[in-house]
């Protein structure tokens, strides 16, 4: 164990001078400094697809009750999984009522298949009924089909369109797609300013994404002021939402205790949370805490472990190499076995993707 720890202080001291190489989408916990932020170019201030980030149908919200009805059966058997008896329902409402909520409901059913034959065409007619009536869901399911040409040709203008609408009457992941337009700067002039504006709608409606992208704007002072105490609040608020890259850039604060009070144990507990999730970047910093006994107990093996996945995952350390290295075989051997079934089943998915 001496010779673990005296490795693990190389690897701190080398942290400590900035010489550990940092991926670009985030900082290292062991205080290093910043890295270069993302390319102007890029459509979110974190590594997305350039085109606005949601892909899928909205869910629409529940269906109004009619007077003197019971809760609405076809949202409910929609919730249930009941997909041929919602579709029914909502078709009998759409026709007997003209419920907006019943179209969207009829617009996500074809839009995905689900109790029904996929049907893009008619899936785009329902959410363009609803959404000429003032639904703002039904309006960000249509812009999301104009994006991705389900509706024919790709039409972004006219996707952009519905989204500022959507975004208009509160919808938040319409906002969120709205800003990543501004940053990506080809339908409209870029514009952080405004983009800010627009993620700070959605993250106060509860949008991860959106606290997300708009921290990341703080931490970097582009269209606000620079304010790493907000940047980390709003990726606080995005870690406890569950959201991933939240979740590690908000360790790496509390770990350097910037913008908010030092935590490294909280730390800690965040890149592990993140590592199991399958995080490359978070499972290397991890693998640096535990070499270095800070936020944790020293544990080699566990060290090794997470280092050999991350490396897999295509985040390299050179001074963690060092340690590997210098330590005892059986220690080595140890990490090597614990690393194993992640990196057989990370070379197994990408095999099943090529």
């Amino acid at each position: 164990m001496r010779i673990a720890h005296h490795a693990a202080t190389g690897i701190l001291a080398l942290a400590l001078s900035g010489a550990v190489t940092a991926p670009a989408s985030a900082q290292a916990p062991v205080e290093l400094s910043a890295p270069a932020t993302q390319p102007a170019a890029k459509a979110t201030p974190k590594p997305a697809p350039r085109k606005p980030a949601a892909t899928q149908a909205a869910v629409p919200a529940p269906l109004p009750a009619a007077p003197g009805r019971e809760a609405d059966l076809a949202y409910g058997a929609y919730q249930r999984g009941y997909y041929i008896t919602a579709f029914a329902a909502a078709t009998r409402r759409a026709d007997e009522q003209k419920d907006v909520k019943a179209m969207t409901l009829l617009g996500e059913l074809y839009a995905n298949g689900l109790g029904v034959q996929r049907d893009d065409k008619k899936a785009a007619e329902w959410y363009r009924l609803a959404a000429e009536r003032g639904d703002r869901e039904a309006m960000f399911a249509l812009a999301m089909l104009h994006f991705s040409g389900r509706t024919g040709a790709v039409d972004r203008e006219q996707g952009a369109k519905l989204l500022a609408a959507a975004a208009k009457l509160g919808n938040a992941a319409a906002a969120y797609n709205l800003a990543l337009l501004y940053i990506e700067g080809q339908l409209f002039p870029q514009d952080f300013a405004r983009a800010a504006e627009l993620f700070r709608t959605a993250a106060q409606l509860g949008n991860a994404e959106a606290q997300y992208a708009l921290a990341t704007l703080y931490k970097e002072g582009r269209g606000v002021p620079k304010d790493l105490a907000e940047a980390a609040r709003l990726l606080a608020a995005a870690s406890l939402a569950d959201n991933t890259d939240a979740q590690v850039e908000y360790a790496i604060a509390l770990f350097n205790g910037t913008g908010i009070a030092k935590n490294e144990r909280l730390a800690a507990v965040l890149l592990a949370k993140a590592a199991r999730k399958g995080n490359p970047i978070a499972q290397n910093r991890l693998a640096n805490i535990l070499a270095a006994g800070r936020g944790a107990n020293p544990n080699p093996v566990q060290a090794i472990k997470w280092h050999i996945i991350a490396k897999a995952g295509g985040v390299s350390d050179v001074p963690l190499d060092a340690f590997v290295q210098q330590q005892p075989p059986d220690i080595r051997a140890a990490g090597e076995k614990a690393a194993k079934p992640w990196v057989d089943a990370l070379k197994e998915s990408r095999a099943s993707r090529s």
